[in-house]
């Protein structure tokens, strides 16, 4: 493109640079956020799904729930999306210009336990306070010991009100304590997670499991 007008060359000049370093910010953003892979909502399946009063797919995908430090709790049977869902809309985030960190949550209570003996888990949780969304994945699959319960309540309730979660899980929130043990702890770390919480219900059979059924 050939320009005879100068400032006109620099304006266009400006803009490539400020594209290009949206776009570098992104990148950085998404491999800070340590998804496991990346997933977008192209033909994402939301029928599955029951939203509760006052959240559908048009609202939850303005990522409003963010800037408003509410919770989404993602609960339903394995392999019905959930994972899926929380990772799309923690790259939507990332779009967004917004601090994401994805953890399993089996991964993050090991990490939290190394801390522990190191006594660094307080530097780590001021460190995770600095996302505006924390994406925890798989709570309730593995069980947990109680000194990792009460770390990842330490977690949680660090972020309380403060900024926003993703939680995904096979369990119903009655079956928690199941996983954390101990009953007092396990209804702290409910409350806190459903006050301004939107949750879904994934229903229906695994992905996965219709996927394999396909290809025979």
């Amino acid at each position: 493109m050939e320009y005879h007008n100068r400032e006109q060359y620099v304006t266009d000049l400006m803009k490539l640079v400020i594209e290009e370093r949206n776009i570098n910010r992104i990148d950085r953003l998404i491999r800070k956020a340590g998804f496991p892979s990346i997933k977008t909502l192209d033909n994402y399946e939301f029928s599955p799904i029951t939203f509760p009063q006052g959240l559908n797919k048009e609202t939850l995908l303005t990522l409003d729930f963010i800037d408003n430090r509410e919770n989404v709790l993602m609960l339903g049977a394995v392999g019905t999306g959930k994972t899926h869902l929380s990772i799309a809309l923690g790259v939507m985030a990332c779009m967004a210009g917004k601090e994401v960190r994805f953890y399993r949550t089996g991964d993050l209570t090991t990490e939290l336990l190394e801390l522990h003996e190191k006594n660094q888990v307080s530097r780590f949780v001021k460190k995770l306070a600095q996302a505006d969304l924390l994406i925890l994945d798989e709570v309730g699959y593995v069980s947990t010991s109680k000194r990792a319960s009460e770390l990842l309540f330490t977690v949680i309730s660090n972020c309380y009100e403060r900024q926003s979660i993703i939680v995904t899980s096979n369990l119903e929130l009655g079956r928690w304590n199941e996983v954390f043990g101990d009953d007092r702890l396990t209804a702290a770390l409910i409350d806190r997670m459903i006050h301004h919480a939107h949750i879904l219900v994934f229903k229906g059979e695994s992905y996965r499991y219709k996927q394999a059924l396909m290809k025979k």
